[in-house]
């Protein structure tokens, strides 16, 4: 008998694990999204410095390489600092809550978030003018040059923001972190129960 109760909490503790297939998910989006964001950076440093905007389908994107001190839209600029410890502890909260990870969703919405987190702290540690005041590489630029349309922006951003959109439509689903599904169709599933 203890043999079957041991082996019937084998997978309970596999599913525990922070190495679960939802974690590895979520490692493997945030390496991947941090990846292409610093060689799209590397890139754009070595191919956008001291060039004019270069106009991509028929003006729609312009590629330009513009350092960027403050947050999205420019916001916070003087505040380097307190964007880098916002992003260390957006990563920390990430890693923290996905021990409970057991949603795809969820898994994917964190894994982009967490990986532009990174791949903006990145810079804001390793590039000019020096680490916690690095300037974060902005590459795209929306509808005209110079952000007049749209605030440029990289490959860290949209994935943020795309994380973060997700994280929203979960929410108003009434998907769980966990898996599990909250709001009215949970309720009246545990009443029903009853």
């Amino acid at each position: 008998m203890s043999e079957h109760a041991s082996q019937r909490s084998e997978p309970a503790e596999a599913e525990a694990s922070p190495t679960g297939p939802k974690v590895r998910l979520l490692s493997l989006i945030a390496v991947t999204v941090l990846a292409l964001d610093v060689v799209t950076k590397v890139v754009a440093v070595a191919q956008l410095e001291d060039r004019a905007p270069v106009e991509i389908l028929g003006g729609l994107v312009y590629l330009q390489l513009v350092r960027n001190p403050g947050a999205a839209f420019s916001i916070a600029t003087g505040y380097t600092w307190v964007l880098t410890l916002v992003a260390i502890a957006v990563a920390v909260v990430i890693v923290r809550v996905s021990r409970r990870l057991r949603s795809t969703g969820w898994a994917v919405a964190l894994g982009l978030v967490l990986g532009g987190a990174l791949g903006n702290l990145t810079d804001r540690l390793f590039r000019a003018p020096g680490p916690l005041q690095g300037h974060v590489v902005d590459v795209v630029s929306l509808l005209a040059p110079d952000g007049r349309v749209w605030p440029v922006f990289n490959l860290a951003d949209s994935s943020i923001v795309c994380g973060g959109a997700l994280l929203v439509l979960l929410a108003l689903l009434g998907r769980e972190l966990d898996g599990t599904r909250s709001g009215k169709r949970a309720g009246k599933g545990e009443h029903a129960g009853e």
